[in-house]
C-alpha cells in the first residue's frame, strides 16, 4: 500500500499525492505535507543531504508500514530527496489518504516526525559567506514532538 522513495531529483507534489486517490471513491482525506529548503534568515546558500542508500528507503518503508499498522490508511508516499538543495527547494512529501481526517492527519505528522528526527539522513550546512557548517543535530523541539509516538499515544 505505502511507498518511500529517496531520489536527488525534484518532484511532482500534486501527481505524487493524486496518485493515492486516483480512481478510489473510499478516499475522504488526503493530507499531504511538503518540506522546504528554507535560507535560515538569508545566510544559507544550500543544504547538503547525505544518506545510506538502501538503508534509507528499508527505514522509511518500515516507518510507513508502522503508520499503516496504527492507523486505517487508504494509501501512504513518502518522497525525500538528498544532495545539494538551495533555499525554496522541495526536500520532502508525505501524503497520507484514509477514510477519514483524523487518521490522515495524525498518520502524516507521525511519519513527518520521525523523518525530521530519527530517519537516516545526515544534513550540512553551506552559507552564504562560503563557509560549511557542521552536520546539522535535530532540534529539542522535534525530538519532543518524536516521543509521543513512541509512547503509543496516536492523538
Amino acid at each position: 500500500m505505502g511507498s518511500a522513495r529517496v531520489q536527488a531529483e525534484d518532484f511532482d507534489a500534486a501527481a505524487e499525492a493524486g496518485a493515492l486517490v486516483s480512481g478510489r471513491r473510499d478516499v475522504g482525506a488526503l493530507v499531504s505535507f511538503v518540506g522546504l529548503c528554507r535560507d535560515e534568515g538569508g545566510r544559507l546558500a544550500a543544504l547538503e543531504i547525505e544518506h545510506y542508500p538502501g538503508m534509507a528507503e528499508a527505514e522509511i518503508a518500515r516507518v510507513v508500514a508502522e503508520a499503516e499498522a496504527g492507523w486505517p490508511l487508504i494509501g501512504v508516499r513518502v518522497v525525500h530527496r538528498y544532495g545539494r538543495l538551495e533555499p525554496g527547494d522541495q526536500i520532502v512529501l508525505v501524503a497520507v489518504a484514509a477514510a477519514h481526517r483524523g487518521d490522515a492527519f495524525a498518520a502524516a505528522e507521525m511519519l513527518m516526525d520521525y523523518l525530521k528526527t530519527r530517519a537516516p539522513f545526515w544534513k550540512r550546512e553551506h552559507l552564504r559567506d562560503g563557509s560549511v557548517g557542521a552536520w546539522v543535530e535535530a532540534a529539542a523541539d522535534d525530538d519532543k514532538r518524536a516521543e509521543r509516538w513512541s509512547a503509543g499515544d496516536s492523538a
